[in-house]
């Protein structure tokens, strides 16, 4: 086997593990929900750090963040997040929608476990980005957002994981891209989404990944109350005015079993996946900065 296979195996076991195992995890599946963040603790800790819990209570339960992070040694006051929501929609098991955010960012925290960076590089698992709680005050990582805003951090850059496991090389699979005009018709990128406060980070991000992935890569600077947009924990740091961007695979304007239950392990791509956390941990190295 090789280091890709070994990569690819764990991505896939990852998401195994939420969506298979557990399954639907959310405020109306809530022993599901405890249950995978103390999966994710569990990874965490296997990969040598301290889970940290932002507990939190919305209709009468409690729910938590979990954070980790590699302190940077040359700006540690300037902050990197890369966050991914761990709850998925009502009934859904979510293997794409977020397993596979999740299983990236533990692949990126993994691998920087023992690194010696610049700036402060947290992983973020955040609860609630579903509805009900989507664009509320509830939202996990609105929750969050507000903390950082709150304690005066130097949130820098914010990279938004978000249902990023699946292609289609098919024409017309991607939908609402006007023949070509707006986006590829085949739904085989990853997409990058900003607003224009984040236009400086989108642009880095992109150049990074586009140099170290072979997965195609399409930016989009749109406005933060734009639909589709706005429907991710990004949204919840362009509410405290940081810079934020959504790395995705466009949800339903490619996957056919968005939000649906039919969001099962085996309608994803893992090759792709990895190709994608590969870049991406290109572009969280270039932006954090080796020492």
């Amino acid at each position: 086997m090789t280091a890709s296979d070994q990569y690819t195996a764990r991505l896939r076991e990852d998401i195994g593990r939420l969506a298979r195992d557990i399954g639907a995890r959310n405020v109306y599946h809530y022993p599901q929900l405890v249950e995978a963040a103390g999966l994710i603790e569990q990874w965490l800790r296997e990969a040598g750090y301290t889970p940290a819990r932002q507990e939190y209570e919305a209709k009468g339960r409690l729910f938590a963040n979990i954070e980790v992070e590699v302190r940077g040694l040359i700006a540690p006051e300037e902050v990197i997040i890369v966050g991914a929501h761990y709850d998925t929609h009502r009934r859904s098991p979510g293997a794409d929608d977020n397993g596979s955010g999740i299983a990236a960012l533990l692949a990126l925290a993994r691998a920087f476990a023992h690194e010696t960076i610049g700036r402060t590089l947290r992983f973020v698992a955040f609860t609630n980005e579903e509805k009900p709680f989507l664009r509320t005050r509830q939202m996990g990582s609105r929750v969050y957002a507000a903390r950082c805003r709150e304690r005066g951090e130097s949130v820098v850059g914010m990279i938004c994981l978000e249902t990023i496991a699946y292609r289609s090389e098919k024409f017309g699979s991607q939908h609402l891209s006007l023949f070509g005009l707006l986006a590829p018709a085949r739904g085989n990128f990853i997409a990058l989404v900003g607003n224009r406060r984040s236009r400086e980070l989108l642009a880095d991000a992109a150049q990074s990944f586009r140099r170290n992935s072979p997965v195609p890569c399409e930016t989009f600077t749109l406005p933060s109350n734009f639909p589709g947009a706005w429907s991710s924990d990004h949204w919840s740091f362009w509410k405290e005015d940081y810079p934020a961007i959504m790395v995705t695979d466009t949800a339903p304007l490619r996957y056919p079993y968005y939000h649906k239950s039919k969001d099962t392990i085996e309608r994803l791509d893992y090759e792709f996946l990895a190709a994608v956390t590969g870049g991406l941990h290109d572009v969280a190295a270039d932006l954090v900065g080796k020492v």
